[in-house]
């Protein structure tokens, strides 16, 4: 008698292993929701403000009341000395030079860094991130004193150069690491054909680099467009360089020890609002920048 052959048994995942996995990822969906409203809620509550009248300027309505676009034009509104228009020039025209700036001299600096083999070449690179990690507080005194000497106190160099010495570490750590990354035989493959070393960079290297020149760009801009501290001792007081940090900061009232809070949160819409949008816009290009290199 033949043996008859049994079912092949299925293995059947366990129900408990399934609310498990259910479970996790309600509990990570919870925790990145927690995470944006924590870092949302401000920015929206200042939005709602911006737009509320300012007798209910302490009204606690989660959502917009009381709508009016009164408090946008207070913000532009000279008669009570604030320049906040003079200060959105400013702050683009310092943000754009020290960009450019930066990125000109850390492009082929960290080029250098990642392809050229010398002696010391890590101890740049650990001074370059020691100097991007060193608190600016520190340097007030002194630049201080330093601008003051030369007469530069309250002009645009005196805060350009500053945002330069902070932004320029961060350019050249990123892109090093960026530019390492990218393979050898692409160069020589155009050094190959007929390209110089210099046609190499220009027509290979940097139109592949563009995800990360970009990055590092926007991270540069926004770093400048943000600084505070530096900014407040370097302009002077100067309505005519201040930024639009500076400038908000030093918003007044149309009476004395009036805090106009709606009026500051307008302005401050409008300095954040279009920098959310860039961020919105271009977040492809900034999270393949920042990941580029990270699998090979």
């Amino acid at each position: 008698m033949a043996a008859t052959s049994l079912p092949t048994p299925v293995a059947v995942r366990p129900a408990s292993a399934r609310g498990k996995r259910v479970a996790g990822r309600l509990g990570l969906y919870a925790g990145i929701a927690a995470i944006v409203v924590w870092c949302l809620a401000p920015f929206y509550w200042m939005v709602v403000t911006a737009f509320r009248d300012v007798g209910f300027t302490f009204d606690t309505t989660p959502w917009p009341s009381h709508v009016t676009l009164d408090n946008f034009r207070t913000a532009f509104d000279t008669s009570l000395g604030n320049h906040f228009a003079r200060a959105l020039w400013n702050s683009t025209l310092i943000g754009l030079v020290t960009t450019v700036i930066a990125m000109l001299v850390g492009v082929f600096a960290a080029y250098a860094l990642a392809r050229l083999r010398f002696r010391g070449k890590f101890l740049v690179l650990g001074g370059i991130l020691g100097a991007a990690m060193f608190p600016g507080v520190a340097l007030v005194t002194p630049l201080f004193q330093l601008f003051t000497d030369i007469k530069w106190l309250g002009s645009y160099q005196a805060l350009i150069i500053p945002n330069i010495s902070f932004a320029l570490p961060l350019t050249v750590w990123i892109l090093t690491s960026f530019f390492a990354e990218m393979p050898w035989e692409l160069e020589q493959a155009a050094m190959i054909d007929g390209c110089t070393p210099a046609q190499a960079f220009r027509k290979i290297i940097l139109p592949l680099a563009a995800p990360g020149l970009f990055t590092t760009a926007i991270l540069v801009f926004i770093s400048s467009w943000n600084e505070y501290l530096l900014s407040s001792l370097m302009s002077n007081g100067k309505a005519s360089v201040s930024p639009v940090t500076v400038a908000i900061a030093n918003f007044t009232g149309s009476q004395p020890h009036q805090e106009p809070y709606t009026a500051i949160m307008a302005a401050g819409a409008v300095v954040t609002v279009p920098l959310v949008i860039l961020v919105l816009l271009f977040q492809r290009r900034i999270v393949s920048g920042l990941t580029a290199g990270a699998v090979k």
